[in-house]
C-alpha cells in the first residue's frame, strides 16, 4: 500500500510540474533558419507558427520555388528543435516516475 501512496504522490507532483511546463511552453519560442539565414521561421513552444522572416533578396520571380523550399526547410528545423526541447523537458520532468515507453503526455 505504501508503494501505491508513493506512486500517487509522484503522480500529483508530475501533474503540477506538467501544468508549470504548459505555462512555460506558452512563453517559449524556437527558430529555424534555412538558406544561410535568408529565411527564418519562429514557432511557439506548442508548435504554432508565430512568424516568418524572408530576406528581400529572395523576392524575385525566378526565386519563387527556392523561397518555398527554404520556408519548408526552416519550418522543419524549427520543429526538430522544438521536439528535442520538449523531449528533454519531459525526461527531466518525469525522471524517476515509471512511465510506459512511448507515452505522450502532451
Amino acid at each position: 500500500m505504501a508503494d501505491f501512496l508513493g506512486l500517487m504522490k509522484q503522480a500529483a507532483e508530475l501533474k503540477s510540474k506538467m501544468e508549470a511546463m504548459q505555462a512555460e511552453l506558452d512563453r517559449m519560442e524556437v527558430e529555424g533558419v534555412a538558406g544561410g539565414g535568408l529565411v527564418g521561421v519562429t514557432l511557439s513552444g506548442k508548435g504554432e507558427l508565430k512568424s516568418v522572416r524572408i530576406d528581400d533578396s529572395l523576392f524575385k520571380p525566378d526565386q519563387k520555388e527556392i523561397l518555398e523550399d527554404l520556408i519548408v526547410a526552416a519550418h522543419a528545423e524549427a520543429r526538430r528543435k522544438l521536439e528535442t526541447l520538449l523531449q528533454d523537458k519531459m525526461q527531466a520532468l518525469s525522471g524517476g516516475l515509471p512511465l510506459p515507453p512511448g507515452l505522450k503526455l502532451f
